[in-house]
């Protein structure tokens, strides 16, 4: 594969991605009572409308912006949009993990834009948002991972709309805390990193992350005086006893914000759903949280991170 020899220091990441890829369908078991069936009436959501979605989709094209609303094919996207809020997706839309249940592209991604921070920045002003977010897919190609594109990003948001409250959701940096720091530095309002799953489904949900460094990146991010937040998905094979034993992980480093979602496969090439749960489930769960003691709990079938991300940060 003279591709893979070229691209000398992303090698064994591309041989690795292709094995994880075949080592994920083993673990894509189907379950008929789910896939032969209608989703429930809970999980129904409108179809992305109205003069507000057009804006912020015409604005979006014209500042060459990627949105992980559209990317990532969020549920909520008619609610936000319709708000006129986004969540912005930076440092290009390929991602060089294979996570079993994301729809972002998968593969080489291109050289990083240092302009891109200027170009999220003119579209937080020209949106007048007051709750900004921030992700990006992994570039695990750069040793910094892009973290001083993140850190320009905050940067430049503060200066063009000071009054505007700054949330980031960030990639691990494969554990590079000197790129981690980069971020911190700029004080984002919200330190977001998501756990995603229960650790015992982290080999083939996330394979090329590592449960006990997500919670060691929000440990320094408490630590460093930040309002820390991580969410989680359910419906992919986990226990409700596994949720509460996650939920008490990212309570013993002091995780501030959890956000709770129901897990949808974004198209058959990605890991199936195993159960759909229960508005009533989702009800526990918050209960549960707010016994633990987190400052928000946002939990339902269609919360996403960047959920309601405005009301968090108050």
């Amino acid at each position: 594969m003279p591709v893979l020899l070229q691209e000398k220091n992303i090698m064994s990441e591309l041989v690795q991605i292709k094995y994880i890829n075949t080592h994920q369908k083993k673990h894509s078991v189907e379950n008929p009572d789910i896939e032969n069936n209608r989703r429930p009436d809970w999980l129904k959501v409108k179809l992305p409308t109205g003069e507000n979605f057009t804006y912020l989709k015409e604005l979006v094209s014209k500042k060459k912006l990627n949105t992980v609303c559209e990317d990532a094919r969020c549920p909520n996207m008619a609610e936000c949009w319709h708000r006129k809020t986004a969540t912005f997706m930076i440092l290009g839309e390929v991602c060089t993990r294979s996570c079993g249940f994301c729809s972002v592209k998968l593969g080489k991604p291109d050289a990083l834009d240092y302009d891109e921070p200027r170009r999220v920045a003119e579209s937080v002003k020209e949106l007048g948002l007051k709750h900004a977010v921030i992700t990006s897919v992994d570039r695990d190609d750069q040793k910094m991972g892009g973290a001083d594109i993140f850190a320009m990003t905050i940067n430049q948001i503060r200066e063009l709309s000071p009054d505007c409250k700054v949330e980031v959701l960030i990639p691990d940096f494969r554990g590079n805390w000197e790129a981690l720091q980069l971020v911190i530095d700029a004080r984002p309002d919200i330190l977001n990193h998501n756990i995603e799953t229960v650790p015992r489904m982290y080999h083939f949900v996330r394979p090329q992350a590592v449960y006990e460094r997500t919670l060691e990146l929000l440990k320094i991010g408490k630590e460093k005086g930040l309002i820390t937040k991580s969410g989680f998905m359910v419906g992919l094979g986990e226990t409700d006893e596994e949720v509460y034993d996650l939920m008490k992980d990212l309570k013993s480093v002091n995780c501030d914000i959890v956000t709770i979602g129901q897990y949808l496969r974004p198209t058959k090439s990605h890991l199936p759903v195993q159960r759909y749960v229960h508005p009533d489930i989702f009800k526990e769960y918050k209960l549960k949280g707010k016994e633990m003691g987190f400052r928000h709990v946002e939990s339902g079938p269609l919360v996403r991170s960047s959920y309601h991300a405005d009301e968090q940060s108050v």
